[in-house]
């Protein structure tokens, strides 16, 4: 059971193992949680995100989620934000710094927002959370170290500097001028001991809340319906194109499989992918405005399907199937609305063209394939790789059409690529790459 974590300078690594079994990803930025959602996870956790030098998560890819049928969780940091914003919409915040925004005592993303390092330093943390101070003041008056008055005092004056400059070194610097020498003495002794990280209390909450959430039942739908928009299609574009570069994912490794193995069994796939889409996310979406490109390629493509290359050919089909001219266009114009839908849906249908592959029985098998290709391309140092040659790739492209599929090159390879779920032509050279690279690497395997 997969539980994706988006976490950064909140919770140290070894603590994450200690609570459970998740997969840990950098703090997520825009794109990031729409991506973790297509690996259809048991539950997706948000505790750290960017809030400048990168987008932020956008609210309506945590909706898609939801929408989805996984559960979201926010805690801590950026996930406490996102919570508070969407608990109405059915994502689940854990923890106190959760609660304080949702019932409006907190505002401000400065709030918990602090300074790191970078990944490979392990997130070193340069600042203190304004949180943290909060729930660190309030003990100390709770344990009698401070007065009201002071711990007030205290916060107003850690609130007023810019939130990379917090810190206890500061905030103490600043309670000389605020603290009386002994209530300033109690503090600087109590400090070490006493300091609340609320963030990562919060943070270890919401894991605990996210492993009982597998141990219950599949939660119900969302109590929403989700708006397909044309800003969620052009999301959707950007975050399969930002998607395709470098290794694959499993998932992906599944779908390649299936494309290379049988393009005409993956187009029904696909299909029906389609349809499981609409059906679960209605057709929200407007419909899109045809050209006459549009129409003209899609009549072409029907023609080189049916092999109706000759206009004697297209008369006589026409008859057989008793269409008219007006009954042609209108079919015509159906499938180019189709092909539309399909080509500007193509970054959402992963996840339901995987579940179309394990109702039929083929995941495991294309899985399993998938798995030995990537090892094997491992162990030769040759993941991701690309054709070294435009002569290699034509060789490739003849290898491929005439001997695995036994048809000829189509005139039209980009057309071909797009059809069968390749965003470019590039992309289908570098998969008949790879499998040749694999089928070269197997002992005794048919090279065919």
């Amino acid at each position: 059971m997969t539980f994706l974590l988006f976490v950064g300078p909140t919770l140290a690594a070894e603590k994450i193992a200690e609570a459970g079994s998740f997969v840990c990803l950098p703090p997520v930025a825009q794109g990031d949680l729409y991506r973790a959602a297509l690996r259809r996870p048991r539950a997706i956790g948000v505790i750290d995100g960017y809030f400048s030098g990168a987008p932020s998560v956008w609210h309506k890819e945590i909706l898609w989620a939801i929408s989805q049928g996984i559960p979201v969780f926010g805690s801590a940091s950026m996930g406490a934000l996102r919570a508070a914003e969407l608990h109405a919409f059915g994502m689940r915040g854990v923890g106190r710094i959760f609660e304080a925004f949702r019932d409006g005592e907190l505002e401000d993303d400065d709030e918990v927002a602090v300074v790191h390092g970078p990944a490979d330093l392990g997130y070193l943390v340069a600042s203190e959370a304004m949180v943290n101070i909060r729930a660190t003041l309030a003990r100390a008056e709770q344990e009698r170290i401070l007065s009201g008055g002071s711990r007030l005092a205290l916060e107003t004056f850690a609130k007023s500097l810019f939130f990379p400059q917090r810190g206890w070194d500061a905030l103490l610097q600043g309670a000389c001028e605020i603290l009386a020498e002994t209530e300033l003495a109690a503090l600087k002794g109590w400090l070490p001991e006493g300091r609340v990280d609320q963030k990562r209390a919060d943070a270890l909450a919401m894991l605990a809340a996210m492993l009982e959430t597998g141990e219950s039942p599949k939660p119900v739908g969302p109590g929403f319906k989700f708006e397909w928009t044309h800003f969620w299609d052009e999301f959707v574009h950007r975050c399969a194109a930002g998607h395709s570069s470098g290794a694959l994912s499993p998932q992906q490794r599944v779908i390649e499989e299936l494309r290379l193995e049988d393009p005409k069994a993956y187009a029904r796939v696909e299909g029906k992918a389609l349809l499981r889409m609409v059906a679960t996310n209605g057709v929200g979406r407007a419909a899109p405005r045809l050209e006459r490109s549009d129409l003209r390629a899609s009549l072409s493509e029907i023609r080189a399907d049916l092999g109706l290359f000759a206009r004697a050919d297209l008369d006589r089909w026409m008859a057989e199937n008793n269409l008219d001219e007006t009954a042609l266009e209108r079919l015509v114009a159906d499938e180019a609305v189709l092909n539309s839908l399909r080509d500007r849906s193509r970054g959402a249908l992963e996840p339901y063209i995987l579940d179309e592959l394990r109702l039929s029985g083929d995941y495991e098998r294309l899985a399993r394939r998938g798995r030995e290709k990537a090892g094997a391309l491992a162990a030769s140092h040759a993941e991701g790789a690309r054709a070294p040659s435009a002569a290699r790739t034509i060789a490739l492209r003849l290898w491929y059409f005439e001997q695995r599929l036994r048809q000829s090159v189509p005139e039209d390879i980009e057309a071909f690529a797009r059809r069968h779920g390749f965003r470019r032509v590039a992309d289908l050279d570098d998969a008949l790459h790879r499998e040749r690279l694999f089928l070269d690497a197997r002992p005794q395997s048919n090279s065919t």
